[in-house]
C-alpha cells in the first residue's frame, strides 16, 4: 500500500506526538501529570498519587506538613506514592507541592487539592473506669508507652514494603466505628480512628499486607498490639488480642497470621480495632481496603532495611 510523503510524515509525527506525551516531552490536559485516586479526597481519605514523568530521576512532595515519598511503577513509566488526609483535616483547598528532577531542571507540578469534610457519627460507650481516669501509677505507663510509640512510628523503611491491595486483617463483619467522636463514660475522650471488627475472641487475625513487625506488646489503651511498617511512612496496628504470635523485627508477607482477637486493653467486648496511619495522619482502614494497588508493586523486595533497628 503506498501513502503520500505528506501522510507519512503526519503519521510520524502523531507517533512522535504519543511518544513525547508518555515521555514527559508534553502533557495534554486529557493526560494530566498528576493523578490522584480517589479523585474526591475527604478528611480520612488514602490517597494514591501517580506522577506521570518517567524522565524524571527523583520527585519529591509535601502536602498538608508531611514529606510524600515516592517511589517507581513496576512500568518505570510512572511515580507513585501512597498518601492521605489524617481523619480531623480541615475541610477546605490545600496545596499539593510536587517537584519533578529531570535532567533538563526541576518540573514544578504542584496543584491545589479540595478537602471535604466527612461526616462522622458521635457515640457513648461504658468502660472500666481506671480507662477514663487512670491512676497516677496508670498515667507514668501511659507516658512511657506514649514515648515507645513515638520512637516506633519515627523510623520506617526507605522502600515500599506492600505489594499490591491491602486486605481485611479477620474474617468478621467490620463496623463504619472509623472517624465516631466517642464520649466514654458520658466523657468526650477521643475521635475512633480505627476500624472496629466483630471478631470474636480466637478468631485469627493477619497482616493486611506485607511489611516488619515494629511492635508486638500490650499496651494500657491499646491492649496486646502489633504494629507493622509497611514502608514511606505507613504502618498498620492491630489492637486489643488475646495473643501475639509474632516478634518485634520479624518480616511479615500479606496474610501471614499475627495473632488472635480478643478484649485487651480499653474495650467493651471481644473485637478487632485495626488502624492504618501515614505520616502521623489517621486514615480510614475501609477507604484503603477499596483501593486499588494491584498495579503498583508486584512483588516484595526480599531484602527489607529498617533504619535505626
Amino acid at each position: 500500500m503506498r501513502i503520500s510523503r505528506a501522510a507519512a510524515l503526519s503519521l510520524i509525527a502523531s507517533v512522535l506526538a504519543l511518544v513525547g506525551a508518555r515521555a514527559g516531552w508534553g502533557l495534554s490536559p486529557e493526560q494530566p501529570a498528576v493523578t490522584l485516586t480517589p479523585q474526591v479526597v475527604e478528611a480520612g481519605s488514602p490517597v494514591l498519587i501517580r506522577v506521570d514523568r518517567p524522565d524524571a530521576q527523583s520527585v519529591e512532595g509535601e502536602w498538608l506538613g508531611r514529606k510524600i515519598l515516592f517511589f517507581r511503577s513496576v512500568d518505570k513509566l510512572d511515580w507513585l506514592a501512597l498518601a492521605g488526609v489524617d481523619v480531623e483535616a480541615a475541610a477546605g483547598p490545600s496545596a499539593l507541592r510536587i517537584t519533578a528532577h529531570t535532567t533538563g531542571g526541576p518540573v514544578d507540578l504542584s496543584q491545589t487539592v479540595e478537602i471535604h469534610a466527612a461526616h462522622y457519627r458521635t457515640g457513648s460507650l461504658t468502660v472500666a473506669p481506671r480507662f477514663v481516669e487512670p491512676s497516677p501509677e496508670d498515667l507514668k505507663r501511659i507516658e512511657a508507652e506514649k514515648a515507645l510509640k513515638d520512637k516506633v512510628f519515627g523510623a520506617s523503611a526507605g522502600e515500599p514494603l506492600w505489594a499490591g491491595s491491602f486486605h481485611a486483617p479477620v474474617t468478621a463483619r467490620a463496623t463504619d466505628s472509623f472517624g465516631t467522636r466517642r464520649m466514654f463514660n458520658g466523657k468526650l475522650a477521643s475521635i475512633h480512628k480505627g476500624m472496629d471488627f466483630r471478631a470474636a475472641s480466637g478468631t485469627p487475625v493477619r497482616a493486611g499486607n506485607g511489611g516488619v513487625v515494629v511492635l508486638a506488646r500490650p499496651l494500657y489503651y491499646e491492649g496486646n498490639c502489633v504494629v507493622i511498617d509497611h514502608g514511606l511512612g505507613l504502618f498498620t496496628l492491630s489492637m486489643h488480642l488475646s495473643r501475639m504470635d509474632v516478634k518485634e523485627g520479624q518480616q511479615v508477607a500479606g496474610g501471614a497470621r499475627l495473632g488472635l482477637s480478643g478484649a485487651t486493653g480499653r474495650v467493651t467486648g471481644p473485637h478487632l480495632h485495626w488502624a492504618v496511619r501515614w505520616e502521623g495522619a489517621y486514615l480510614d482502614p475501609a477507604k484503603l481496603l477499596r483501593l486499588e494497588l494491584g498495579t503498583t508493586r508486584d512483588q516484595v523486595r526480599r531484602r527489607i532495611h529498617r533504619p535505626g533497628r
